[in-house]
């Protein structure tokens, strides 16, 4: 049996950083250090030619127990649903109007930094209740 594998999340977006500052708020994850050579992201921004600045971001896990988000910047605009999208699990273990009430105090403060709340699926006899939302470029994620 082979051992797991690390991996990173990719993102297609227009404005690489934005996102990815986006993110680090939505995970409390961090900006890492910048590339050997440089004190800081700007020195090396500025080192890159124009029609590659701003061409990538990345976020990592301050624990380093998730994975590394990269955020590239590509031409086009989210033209149909994810096929994969990410969970933020702001209410494990709760249930009923404590989870509830978790996901949309999540919501709200994701509402306040530019995300879209799309709509609340309201627990059933199946499945406890999550928010299906949008990032601040489109990309679909759920708070469950």
């Amino acid at each position: 049996m082979s051992s797991v594998k690390q991996f990173q999340v990719t993102f297609d977006c227009k404005e690489p950083e934005r996102v990815a500052r986006f993110w680090c708020e939505v995970l409390g994850y961090v900006v890492p250090p910048p590339p050997a050579g440089f004190d800081t992201w700007d020195a090396f921004t500025l080192s890159q030619p124009p029609e590659a600045r701003g061409a990538w971001f990345a976020c990592v896990d301050p624990s380093g127990v998730g994975p590394r988000l990269y955020f590239q910047r590509v031409p086009e605009g989210r033209v149909v649903k994810n096929r994969v999208h990410l969970d933020v699990r702001v209410g494990t273990g709760l249930v009923g109007e404590e989870r509830l009430a978790v996901l949309e105090a999540e919501c709200a403060r994701l509402v306040a930094l530019g995300a879209v709340h799309v709509q609340t699926l309201y627990a059933d006899d199946e499945n406890e209740s999550c928010i299906p939302m949008q990032d601040i470029e489109g990309n679909e994620f759920c708070l469950d």
